[in-house]
């Protein structure tokens, strides 16, 4: 047989493994076996070879075959591709994610690649890296130039560009799911989880089988805490595929959303048993543990989070946040490297921040901690949208809106039911202690910072962008008796699932609720409503050098900070004014001095018994879900109330802006 021959003949042996690798795996790898006999070493018989024992559910030695090949043919972006498969079944996400770069590196256009390199940072917990590799899939699979020319848009973060040209062309093309799906990932992007959800649900109705556009929809319905609908989305992805550790992950996060604690852990424990190096789960999995107590095994999760990820600043940051576990020099070597690196993301160096101002503070080099609280500040500051006038403008409205008229002529309207307690206020002003407190109580139960009051204020504002006037609260002026009953009902059905143990009470400890105390009293007349009070420099300061996760913008700059909680307590009094009595007031340093006398008065507010079980608040094992989770897991202690004089130097912005009610915010 002549050389072309033979090689015509391996290209026909070749040919035949590549159409039985689909329908046939097993004989497309014994078609490889013999051309590799035949021709020792042959390259795409090795990849078939691989690709074959993948298929067959024998990864590892999928993995055996294809590095020693990747090795020997680094420009092959197919065998790459294959050996980032074969790593992820093997559930080394860490290396698969670097050979599935490889693959999209050598072949800019691989759109399978740039999915699986999407699914393997979603599994990874890392959720950006994850957007940009499926926008890249979308921008390629893409056949219409303004659908390509939409999906760049979205991978150049031009969402306002990617807007209008897919609302263009979703016109003359209404059913078009890719469309829909790219619409809705703008929607997301800007926080419109509901448009989102409106987009996604009907990419499902046209092609149910699309599973990207699911498993988009739970992560909006997660971020809009609906989170049995959720889970139902994840446990149909589940019964596709079962061993998804992105889709047990977000099952994880969602049944934590509504205190299934020991779901959620178990979760997480599955996901680490099969990919045991996936540091962002190991995070998650330290928060479930840390909200029941768990704090020994908390820490060790996120200790090995950083361990093998020592630049997860979010890791660093939730070990001190726990506000116990005091660094070793070791540890904050490793932050400031971390920190040193160019390449270090936003969102790590912030958090890394965050965490080195918490162990300099321990170590009392205050400036130190200063420099890195302002600097973690300052890049926060950066990445959010925040205008304190609009906070401003509310208060002003609000007053504007709730006279004593306009609640005398809606005395006995709304719903009757006087089963939630509000506390309300800023954060670090000592809401947890209050919530650990009463929750402590036979009759009442302690949840969570609910967030359906603000929902509910939120669609009465009517606003899709921020550009937008609010309708809210001018228009509550319109609700009929019927109206606000019924908004009053959509709480209590909202906030149900919260509730797990039949009592007759239960605490919404959402602070920003004070912003919407007049829309609590009209629908709810009958709840309690708390209002958990601290030194205004010594909440506001605590504010300042707590990372919020999400939802309070204002904390990020001292002179935001002190005038909203100006507006705060401006706000309050006009409450105290029109609706005298309606508010309870406890001021933190008070409840520290005499916490039995503050507690019985906070007892006799709510309509409660003296139950001196509630002074013993720290032996309630109860999941706590705040930054505060420890601290309440101890008796009262004043080592905190003073503790930003050590600040004081550099404290003037907020002393400015905080202006007259630094003396005057006991009234």
């Amino acid at each position: 047989m002549s050389s072309a021959e033979a090689q015509g003949t391996v290209a026909q042996a070749l040919a035949q493994a590549s159409r039985l690798m689909a329908a046939d795996p097993a004989k497309a790898g014994e078609q490889a076996r013999a051309i590799l006999d035949v021709v020792p070493g042959q390259p795409q018989a090795r990849l078939y070879l691989g690709m074959a024992a993948r298929r067959m559910g024998d990864a590892t030695a999928a993995r055996d075959v294809l590095e020693p090949l990747a090795a020997e043919q680094p420009k092959a972006p197919a065998v790459w591709f294959e050996l980032g498969l074969a790593r992820a079944a093997l559930s080394e996400t860490d290396t698969a994610i670097d050979a599935l770069i490889t693959a999209t590196r050598l072949k800019p256009d691989f759109a399978d690649a740039w999915a699986s390199l999407s699914e393997q940072q979603l599994a990874n917990g890392n959720d950006v890296a994850a957007g940009r590799a499926a926008a890249q899939q979308m921008r390629i699979a893409a056949k219409d130039p303004a659908l390509i020319a939409a999906a760049q848009a979205l991978l150049d973060n031009k969402l306002a560009v990617g807007e209008r040209l897919l609302r263009e062309y979703l016109r003359a093309h209404p059913d078009n799911v890719a469309a829909l799906r790219m619409l809705a990932e703008i929607g997301a992007r800007l926080g419109r989880y509901g448009d989102a959800e409106v987009l996604l649900a009907l990419c499902l109705e046209l092609a149910p089988g699309f599973t990207v556009a699911r498993h988009n929809l739970a992560i909006v319905l997660h971020r809009q805490n609906k989170s049995e609908e959720a889970i139902a989305q994840i446990e149909t992805l589940q019964r596709g595929d079962p061993g998804n550790p992105a889709y047990r992950a977000l099952k994880g996060a969602a049944y934590g959303q509504i205190g299934e604690y020991d779901r959620a852990i178990s979760e997480y424990e599955g996901v680490l048993k099969a990919f045991p190096r996936q540091p962002k789960s190991w995070m998650s999995y330290g928060h479930a543990l840390k909200a029941v107590g768990r704090q020994a095994d908390s820490v060790a999760a996120y200790r090995r989070a950083v361990t093998l990820l020592p630049t997860l600043g979010e890791a660093w940051w939730s070990l001190a946040n726990l506000k116990t576990v005091r660094f070793t020099p070791e540890d904050v070597a490793i932050m400031r490297a971390g920190l040193a690196r160019a390449d270090l993301g936003a969102e790590d160096r912030y958090h890394l921040d965050f965490a080195l101002g918490k162990a300099m503070e321990d170590a009392r080099d205050y400036a130190a901690a200063f420099a890195h609280y302002a600097a973690g500040n300052k890049l926060r500051r950066a990445s959010v949208v925040y205008d304190p006038e609009e906070t401003s403008d509310h208060v002003r409205r609000s007053k504007a809106t709730f006279t004593r008229a306009f609640f005398s002529a809606r005395e006995g309207w709304g719903n009757p039911a006087p089963d939630p307690i509000f506390i309300v206020g800023l954060p670090r002003a000592g809401s947890t202690l209050l919530e650990q407190i009463l929750a402590t109580h036979s009759q009442v139960e302690g949840t969570m910072e609910l967030p359906d009051v603000i929902a509910i204020a939120r669609r009465l504002s009517g606003r899709r962008t921020r550009a937008q006037a609010s309708a809210y609260p001018e228009n509550l002026v319109e609700l009929s008796r019927d109206d606000l009953h019924a908004l009053g009902q959509e709480y209590l059905d909202r906030t149900r699932i919260q509730r797990k143990l039949g009592r007759p009470f239960f605490i919404d400890k959402m602070p920003n609720n004070f912003a919407h105390t007049g829309l609590i009293h009209l629908i709810l007349p009958n709840s309690r409503i708390v209002d958990a009070r601290r030194h205004p420099m010594g909440c506001c300061f605590s504010a300042y050098k707590q990372h919020f996760a999400r939802g309070q913008a204002f904390s990020y700059d001292l002179g935001d900070v002190g005038r909203y909680y100006a507006d705060y307590v401006s706000l309050m009094r006009h409450f105290d004014d029109v609706l005298p009595g309606r508010v309870h007031r406890v001021l933190y340093e008070r409840m520290v001095d005499d916490p039995e006398s503050e507690v019985r008065r906070l007892l006799d507010y709510c309509g409660l018994p003296f139950e001196a079980k509630c002074l013993q608040f720290y032996q309630n094992d109860r999941a706590v879900r705040t930054a505060s989770s420890e601290q309440v897991r101890q008796p009262i202690f004043r080592d905190g109330v003073d503790q930003w004089q050590n600040f004081a130097p550099w404290l003037g912005p907020l002393e400015a802006a905080l202006g007259p009610v630094l003396q005057e915010y006991t009234r």
